[in-house]
């Protein structure tokens, strides 16, 4: 049988980049291959090891691409990382708020047609039939009302769908999808199903799934490579995969940790305002695209919303209005914590009383400092850390680290971690404050099964406690927590 990757006894030369034993893969032609494994187990690090980006000591990694023509292995596999989902190579100057302030935009800044199409005239001929792929992708994935967006102001989920349709106009022989399904709504993730069958039934394509979520396996994977501890497992079918896999606990989050939540003593700054959040009238309007129209919405204290909406439909720019961090803003009539916006509260002193974490601001979040630093940051509302913590200040940080299991990490550098890792770094750093309201923006990004099942068992038991208020969004009914009251769907 044909074996498109081959690697026996891999070891890379730089031990930086070395897994916990030689690897031994065979990926043959027709198999479709999801690699499984918890939060920083090695599945990263062993995916650039099957595309060569780092060299082997002795035998190098084997490729047979056939039927494709393309010599090199760069021409055969495109790779879509976690990272690509929250912008890539074209926003190296992006920063928290930008997506909501388009007057700070360069002229230069691309537009998404822009960069698609240069990609498609990059990767090929400019025929009728390219073209014809060209709009087919556009429409499945809803991109033609976005072409004349800036690529840096698009939604977590619409960077998601133009990363995914780059990548296929190069009609790769090997697609390689790290967390493909996040960010994207339930409509869009059976859409995208859809297309990956209809993908491989049309052409020599095989895939390779990055899965930190393991419900998002497609039916269409045949089998299993599973990382633990920076070990490759076994190919293993996935019928016998799905067989032997132990289920995932209804609770994780242990009676230690729990009580230390719930034993947090009450602030003494707290507002403690009946109204948390009141917005009358609210419109959002960026050029001719309107994101919001006439919204009123009041949110009480103690109550903990669920947000809904399809790709794009004003969700996170609606979590921008109450954290100030849209300019917008300040022309709504909007009351947080029973003061009127601009009626002389500091928007930092409103802050201080909010938890955030978002696709935004983890795209935004480039520091490479040590990662109890980065949760520091959240004492001091700043994406970096510019005041010094006091002892106290640190003592604070490690006892939330804990909570989210990050032991051991506090001096470990935050871009040295897996994408889950900076995830719960980023979470920690919400609630390091203990806020009257959090605001989580899909915050279950990029976790794995066991760490999601423990955040939302945080989350529930945070909001056990007085003053207590939560607003969160997510493209999965399944990641809400028990304790949800309100709902609001945005069209």
């Amino acid at each position: 049988m044909q074996k498109t990757i081959h690697i026996s006894e891999g070891v890379t030369r730089m031990p930086q980049w070395r897994m916990n034993a030689p690897v031994n893969i065979d990926i043959c032609d027709g198999e479709h291959i999801a690699i499984v494994g918890d939060n920083g187990s090695g599945k990263t690090m062993l995916t650039d090891i099957l595309i060569g980006r780092h060299p082997l000591l002795m035998n190098d990694v084997e490729y047979d691409f056939r039927p494709s023509t393309k010599a090199l292995a760069a021409d055969n596999i495109k790779y879509i990382t976690f990272r690509d989902s929250y912008g890539g190579d074209n926003d190296h100057a992006y920063y928290l708020q930008q997506r909501w302030n388009q007057h700070d935009i360069d002229e230069s800044t691309p537009t998404t047609g822009q960069l698609l199409e240069s990609a498609f005239l990059q990767t090929g001929a400019d025929t009728d039939e390219r073209r014809k792929m060209q709009s087919h992708l556009y429409a499945l994935f809803g991109l033609k009302p976005l072409l004349n967006q800036y690529i840096i102001l698009l939604s977590s989920g619409e960077l998601r769908k133009f990363q995914l349709t780059r990548a296929l106009f190069s009609e790769p022989r090997i697609l390689i999808l790290d967390n493909p399904f996040i960010g994207l709504d339930a409509t869009t993730r059976e859409q995208l199903r859809q297309l990956l069958r209809m993908l491989i039934n049309d052409r020599p394509l095989q895939l390779i799934l990055i899965l930190a979520k393991q419900d998002d396996m497609p039916d269409i994977i045949t089998h299993v490579i599973e990382v633990k501890d920076m070990v490759a497992g076994e190919k293993t079918p996935i019928a016998t995969y799905l067989e032997k896999r132990p289920p995932l606990p209804n609770h994780v989050l242990d009676a230690e940790r729990e009580q230390q939540i719930l034993s947090l003593p009450e602030r003494n700054d707290d507002y403690a305002a009946e109204e948390v959040v009141k917005m009358h009238n609210v419109s959002i309007r960026y050029g001719s695209r309107t994101i919001l129209k006439d919204l009123n919405w009041t949110v009480r204290n103690g109550e903990r919303w669920a947000l809904s909406g399809a790709n794009g439909s004003g969700k996170s720019t609606l979590l921008s209005l109450v954290c100030a961090d849209n300019t917008q803003s300040y022309a709504c009539d909007i009351t947080l914590f029973g003061h009127q916006r601009g009626s002389g509260e500091t928007i930092w002193d409103i802050k201080k009383h909010i938890g955030y974490v978002s696709p935004e601001m983890h795209r935004a979040y480039k520091k490479n400092l040590p990662a109890i630093r980065i949760v520091a940051s959240g004492l001091k509302d700043s994406v970096g850390l510019y005041v010094k913590p006091s002892g106290d200040d640190y003592k604070i940080c490690r006892r939330w680290m804990h909570i989210f299991g990050l032991d051991g990490m506090e001096d470990r550098n935050f871009l040295s971690l897996s994408s889950g890792e900076q995830r719960l770094v980023l979470l920690a750093r919400a609630f390091v404050k203990d806020p009257e309201l959090l605001i989580l923006d899909e915050p279950l990004h990029g976790l794995d099964d066991r760490r999601r099942r423990m955040v939302k068992d945080i989350i529930e038991t945070f909001c056990h406690r007085r003053n207590k208020t939560l607003m969160m969004v997510t493209h999965y009914e399944e990641e809400l927590p028990a304790c949800i009251t309100h709902r609001i769907k945005l069209p």
